[in-house]
């Protein structure tokens, strides 16, 4: 059992605010993340999207979210759902993941995640899948993750919709993995998933992004 992660092994007690994570303010604050920054893949840059049909990380958020992971990336499997340039399922296979699977809608989206991942030499770790996520997760779960990362276009209510998915969709979330979404403040205050399967545990906010940490409820 991989639970529990040594580095997030705390819970709110009593309203106190949590400590903040190992590694924060590492990085270049408020840099977008256009390259690798540990790993075997270490220092390499990766191609960018244009437009707004993705939701690109900081280097400080990125790097900030491996340091809570730690060693939990080791072996582990992702998806990352909303894949955008790759970044985060690129950085998570640089540093040891064993597999992870990226979808995306869009066609450049698609082919960016491709030509990352082969200048990274790291193509035969993943899956690329040019497909919806919401009609991926409503089907038959073909496997389980531990880490499905949610990073939709901003604004739009598609993490809600994403979660909820996962939510009716257990079997897509190994019994010990974490559903992580990727949004900005104020998306959280507007509106919330409606869950049963799932529980919010954590979150943690680098300037203008806010990850949301999701796991199973015991029992």
């Amino acid at each position: 059992m991989r639970r529990p992660r040594h580095r997030l092994a705390w819970e709110y007690h009593g309203g106190k605010n949590p400590p903040p994570p190992v590694g924060e303010g590492l990085g270049v604050r408020g840099v977008m993340s256009l390259r690798v920054i540990a790993g075997r893949a270490k220092g390499r840059k990766l191609k960018s999207v244009e437009g707004d049909t993705t939701r690109p990380i900081t280097d400080r958020a990125k790097e900030s979210l491996f340091n809570i992971l730690g060693a939990d990336v080791i072996n582990s499997s992702w998806w990352d759902l909303f894949g955008g340039t790759g970044a985060v399922g690129i950085e998570a296979l640089s540093r040891g993941a064993s597999f992870v699977r990226f979808t995306d809608l869009n066609r450049e989206p698609i082919e960016t995640i491709k030509y990352n991942l082969s200048h990274c030499k790291l193509e035969s770790l993943a899956e690329v899948r040019r497909a919806d996520a919401f009609t991926h997760l409503a089907a038959a779960p073909d496997r389980t993750f531990e880490y499905i990362y949610i990073a939709p276009p901003q604004f739009k209510d598609m993490w809600v919709k994403a979660v909820e998915l996962v939510d009716e969709n257990i079997g897509w979330l190994a019994d010990d993995g974490w559903v992580i979404a990727q949004i900005a403040p104020r998306e959280y205050r507007t509106s919330a998933p409606a869950i049963e399967n799932l529980e919010e545990f954590d979150q943690r906010k680098y300037g203008s992004t806010l990850l949301v940490f999701y796991r199973k409820k015991e029992g």
